[in-house]
């Protein structure tokens, strides 16, 4: 099954899905096919409300595609490459709408991020998390700052530091990345349907007004992102980075 990023209408709500064979990770097509359908689904006038899902029942997101890192010969392309994530983030900050996040297993690095930068999540008890960044000698830089902002510094530092470590969905919802954790993905569904419903019959316009609270403070994320991202794509030519990649081979 190829990749693709979709968006299906349903009672007022925007379904969002991706989805990667290799575990749901995210190659630079992708990454800008989902921060344009974000956008998009922002502005439609049917839509009240985002969802935001994977497709697939093991791997929410499995984060950067390994394969496409391996290929990076020079920093101006490995910039390109982590602005992706930090499209993505930043389309989902600025999207007028709210965004509830459906995490049916389990994130890593970007996958974390992404997660992060939904005003709500639910999730699955297999919805365990991971920022293996440092572990392949980059680090979790374009995606700490929502990560940051929804779990605290320290635990995005426990996180980083514990690098080959997965964390329950349970310390997820301890921390505040998960506002609910469902035994089952149909509960998931059921739970995600019943939020939905209720917030798309709400006035658009408190909603709106609600999600640029939710989100003050961050309109300097377009340039901190790009400064991040810049980060990694040096680190990403490193010996050091280089070596590990090609073990994921």
């Amino acid at each position: 099954m190829e990749a693709y990023v979709s968006l299906n209408i349903e009672n007022k709500v925007g379904h969002i899905e991706f989805f990667h064979p290799n575990r749901n990770s995210m190659p630079s097509d992708v990454l800008q096919k989902l921060s344009e359908t974000i956008t998009t689904a922002g502005k439609h006038p049917d839509i009240k409300v985002i969802v935001l899902k994977s497709g697939g029942d093991r791997t929410f997101c499995a984060g950067a595609s390994f394969n496409e890192l391996i290929e990076i010969e020079d920093a101006e392309t490995g910039q390109q490459f982590f602005s992706g994530f930090a499209k993505v983030i930043n389309a989902m900050r600025t999207c007028p709408k709210l965004i509830i996040g459906r995490v049916q297993g389990k994130a890593v690095g970007g996958g974390v991020g992404i997660a992060a930068a939904a005003d709500y999540c639910l999730a699955t008890q297999y919805a365990s998390v991971k920022l293996s960044e440092l572990s392949i000698g980059i680090g979790p830089f374009v995606i700490e700052p929502a990560v940051t902002r929804k779990i605290g510094n320290t635990a995005m530092s426990q996180m980083t530091i514990n690098a080959e470590e997965f964390f329950s969905a349970e310390f997820a919802k301890d921390k505040g990345l998960y506002g609910e954790v469902f035994n089952t993905v149909e509960e998931l569904d059921l739970a995600v349907l019943s939020l939905t419903e209720k917030l798309a019959s709400y006035n658009p316009e408190a909603l709106k007004e609600m999600k640029t609270v939710f989100w003050e403070a961050t309109d300097h994320w377009d340039a901190l992102l790009a400064e991040r991202a810049e980060i990694s794509g040096r680190l990403v030519l490193s010996k050091f980075t280089k070596k590990t990649l090609k073990r994921f081979r």
